[in-house]
Formats: structure tokens, sequence, C-alpha cells
């Protein structure tokens, strides 16, 4: 697949999955913009560190995801969105009666709102353009519940179902819209979490592994930001064209049970 001459805008994206999935899209020929909510020096220099890696021009925008005003903005100041990957989001873990409000609003916006200011945004630049990949980066959260987490599974469940109206609102368009459901993935965030799950149960790091984090993962095995890197490069592919509304888990086997 190549994807000269196209811009991806891809959410969340200074590390782990988005990070994965602007690697995969750069490497197929697509400029790209990465976007967190912080403005350092070394998110720009990741950017530049992109665009020498893969010959393709890559900026980074600082946004504040939460924001509606800011999420429009990412897209505008982009001035060009081919490709636009929903990816930001954050995590919180406790049972319902003692989950934080404003843990519960800021996870719903940037999980689920923000997907809507950003798609909102950038319809009429794919419009325009007569071309349009939307990649919702959900989970297999979106598709099954978990315990304590119920502000994040709203939110994916919530993405799903924006996937499923954005795929029906342009089906008549060369404009698709689908939602990646991965299960857990060895990014950094859960790399670090390793070494205190292994402390906190006693157990040498293959044992927390299979037994502990990828318990509900029938495969055993994590998925890799490659993999879904990969799986978006297919989604933007003309072979992916007459796909649109629906989701793909990547996940292990995990919502097969």
């Amino acid at each position: 697949m190549q994807l000269s001459g196209k811009t991806a805008v891809v959410t969340g994206s200074n590390s782990g999955i988005g990070l994965g999935i602007a690697e995969s899209l750069a490497a197929a020929g697509a400029d790209i913009v990465i976007n967190s909510f912080t403005d350092r020096a070394e998110d720009h220099a990741l950017a530049q560190e992109l665009a020498d890696k893969h010959g393709v021009a890559v900026r980074y925008i600082a946004a504040d995801m939460s924001t509606g005003e800011d999420c429009r903005r990412l897209i505008a100041d982009a001035g060009r969105c081919d490709i636009l990957v929903n990816n930001a989001g954050i995590q919180h873990v406790e049972p319902i009666e003692e989950f934080p409000t404003d843990k519960w609003d800021a996870i719903i916006a940037i999980n689920l709102s923000s997907a809507f200011h950003t798609t909102a945004a950038a319809l009429p630049m794919m419009r325009a353009a007569g071309w349009g990949r939307i990649i919702n980066v959900a989970s297999a959260h979106g598709l099954r519940a978990s315990p304590y987490k119920s502000a994040y599974v709203a939110a994916k469940h919530g993405v799903v179902g924006l996937t499923k109206t954005t795929g029906l609102e342009t089906a008549r368009e060369p404009i698709t819209c689908n939602a990646i459901c991965p299960g857990y993935v060895l990014t950094p965030i859960i790399e670090a979490q390793i070494p205190d799950q292994m402390a906190t149960h006693n157990m040498d790091r293959e044992t927390v592994l299979s037994e502990i984090m990828l318990s509900r993962q029938p495969s055993r095995e994590f998925a890799t930001t490659d993999q879904l890197g990969a799986t978006a490069v297919f989604l933007c592919s003309d072979a992916a064209s007459q796909m649109t509304g629906t989701t793909l888990s990547v996940d292990g086997g995990w919502t097969a049970m």
C-alpha cells in the first residue's frame, strides 16, 4: 500500500499504539501529524526522527483532547486530513460508587467526545479531497465489559457506535470509518506495570504475563503496535474500500469467548 500524497492525523501518538500506527502510515508514504497534550522539545524531536526515518513530512501539534475546541483546532492546524486516527485515551479503574466524577468526565471527553469533534472537523476536508479514511482505536472493551472500568467501557462502546453512525453517513462516498478493537498490547505503559505485578503476586515475568495480565486473552500473547499499525494501513487500502462502520478485533481471541 502506498499512501504518498495523503496526510494522516493521529491523536495521542507520541508513544504506544498511536506512535506505532503513525510509524506504519509513515512507512507507507503518508505525511503525518502526531499529537499529544504536551509541547516539549522531545515531542518535536520525535516528529523529526519519524520524518528522517521514513522520508515523509511529519509535524507535532500539541492539542488537549479533553476539549472540543482543541480537537477541532488540531484538524484545522493540520491543514489537511485524509486519514484520521482517533487514538487518544486514558484509563481509571474503580467501582462505580467510588468512581471520581472528574475521572468519568475526563475519560468520556478524551476517549469518546474527542473522536466526535475531530471527525466533524475532518469530514469536510475529506469530502473536498474526494477520499478519506477514519480509523477509531476502540478496544476489546468496546465489545465486552469488565468490572471497575465503567467509564472506559462506556466510552469504548460509544466509539464503536460512533464508528457505525459515521460509516452510515458516509456510505455513498469514498470515505470509510472503521474501529480497531485491540486486546492487551505491550506498550511502555503496560511494560512499566509488569515489575509491580511480579512483586504483588510473587511471580516471575512470564507467569505474570500469562496468568495475570493476559488471563482474558486466549492466545496468552500481547498484540503488538506493529500489528495494529499494519491493520490501520490495510484499512486505508483499496482492498478495504467496502469495509465501513465495522470493527476489527486484534485481541488474541478475547471477544470470541
